[in-house]
């Protein structure tokens, strides 16, 4: 497909985009009571409509990543205007919903991860956890279920795939069992260090005596405020815009990115990049928890938002809004994996030697926490989306989850600790991926590539700008790096960990 049709598909297609990724901004960002997906959608049919679906198998046809990544938009688009009225549903409930606290008073829902990780008592968070669990699997579980399986449904709609998984290979290009299996062999080839640190590591944050940490302990095991001295809130921004300055990066991106890291009600506890116009308008929004872990979440947004707000003007849309969201979440990564880099720590931290040491096992071990987490995860959701029947997913996530991570689960998140369209793949590709950027950016700039002046303009003026016109691979393949791999990811983890 070229000329006319494929024009007024990318313009209608942006259109739309703006005006989903602007509503989704102000709402979760606590500016606006709700996002009226439904509504937004229906004003822009032409965008996912009939036409749009056969000029989207069209593309399929055309080798390249660019061109799947269009056909891509367009199936995910009308799935997602299948489910927008459930979307509408849960950001009602999210902004409305409160959590009992054990002295009788109530929290948003939005600030219990925020409560939990501060809550220094482990009975005090086991009952928020028990209030938040009663919540969720009485109100929330039961709309993210029927959410599944209209998704299950919508994707089937669009006849590009026998099933769930084969339409997500077909219009992603990923093969999502295949990285299942990778995962598969992640988990084995690092249960034995994680059976080695896990019972140290739990035992010293959390207390002797506790060799099952539920839900409710994991915020406490990686909250670690003994090293909020070494990351004062009050120099984040600044320091992260210094170190920035340092390797030849606008932090601003000449005014297009736009920092909120403040507290405000109705703000997600989880830190998110709105890129609401591309790449003129990129929206960084943190609800601060506290510590080193918002400034990783900082540094991991940061990497989202000069992403979007450098990708060049001249891309067509699907290589500015669209495609392999690995990638830019390999950006992503790449910057917030700082916070385990020694000499980053020593340059722009204020912890001494003894506790960067320390910090760098913490941090280790809540990144192989998280690897297995999402390899977990995958697991689960491979099964989830083939064929699991749902009555039997409760039971399958918590023994899925559990496996991986030793944690206890419960079943009220079986639907909820899922997000959209196999997101969980583009996570672990972008964890293989940013190792690669990494390697390639020390090999060509020296150890400390973050304070080199040179090596931000290379990262930004010329991998950034491209946008997402590779996929991962492709990328890969464009620094000269090697396959997409978990391998350089756990051997880093076990010279840290040793």
């Amino acid at each position: 497909m070229t000329g006319a049709p494929l024009d007024r598909l990318r313009s209608a297609a942006e259109a739309l985009s703006e005006e989903v990724s602007r509503a989704l901004w102000r709402a979760h960002a606590g500016h606006a009571a709700d996002a009226p997906l439904a509504a937004l959608y229906a004003r822009h049919a032409a965008a996912y409509g009939p036409e749009a679906l056969p000029q989207a198998r069209e593309l399929l046809a055309v080798r390249g990543a660019p061109a799947r990544a269009l056909a891509e938009w367009v199936a995910e688009t009308r799935v997602a205007r299948a489910l927008a009225p459930h979307d509408d549903g849960e950001l009602a409930w999210e902004r409305r919903a409160t959590v009992a606290l054990p002295d009788g008073g109530r929290v948003e829902y939005a600030r219990v991860p925020i409560v939990m990780a501060n809550a220094a008592d482990r009975g005090t968070r086991l009952q928020l956890e028990s209030a938040r669990a009663a919540l969720v699997g009485a109100e929330l579980a039961p709309l993210r279920r029927e959410r599944a399986s209209q998704e299950h449904e919508a994707t089937a709609s669009l006849g590009m795939g026998d099933d769930y998984l084969d339409a997500f290979a077909r219009t992603s290009g990923i093969d999502a069992r295949a990285l299942g299996a990778a995962a598969e062999a992640l988990l084995r080839d690092t249960q034995g260090m994680w059976d080695d640190v896990r019972p140290a590591f739990v035992r010293r944050r959390l207390g002797a005596g506790i060799d099952a940490p539920t839900r409710a302990d994991v915020p406490a095991l990686f909250r670690a405020p003994e090293f909020d001295v070494g990351f004062p809130p009050g120099g984040m921004l600044a320091t992260v815009r210094t170190q920035l300055a340092a390797m030849g990066v606008d932090p601003d991106a000449g005014g297009r990115v736009r920092y909120d890291v403040g507290e405000r009600p109705g703000k997600r506890a989880r830190a998110f990049c709105a890129p609401v116009r591309v790449p003129d308008e990129v929206h960084l929004v943190l609800r601060p928890m506290g510590g080193a872990q918002d400034w990783r979440t900082l540094l991991h947004e940061v990497g989202h938002a000069l992403h979007f707000a450098n990708a060049g003007r001249g891309l067509p849309f699907e290589a500015r809004w669209a495609g392999d969201h690995s990638v830019t979440e390999g950006y992503a990564m790449l910057l917030d994996h700082l916070v385990l880099d020694a000499g980053w720590l020593r340059r722009y931290s204020e912890l001494d030697a003894a506790r960067t040491a320390e910090w760098r096992r913490l941090a280790a071990f809540q990144e192989l926490y998280l690897l297995r987490r999402y390899a977990g995860k995958l697991r689960y959701e491979l099964l989830l989306h083939g064929g699991l029947p749902l009555d039997a997913a409760p039971d399958a996530y918590v023994e899925l989850m559990e496996d991986a991570t030793g944690v206890r689960h419960d079943r009220a998140d079986a639907f909820v600790d899922v997000d959209p369209r196999l997101y969980v793949v583009r996570y672990l590709r972008a964890w293989q991926l940013q190792a690669l950027l990494a390697g390639a950016l020390r090999e060509r700039y020296d150890e400390d590539w973050w304070r080199n002046p040179r090596a931000g303009p290379w990262l930004v003026g010329t991998l950034m700008a491209e946008g997402q016109a590779l996929d991962a691979e492709g990328l890969a393949r464009r620094v000269d790096a090697g396959g997409l791999s978990f391998d350089p990811l756990v051997r880093g983890l076990e010279a840290t960990l040793a």
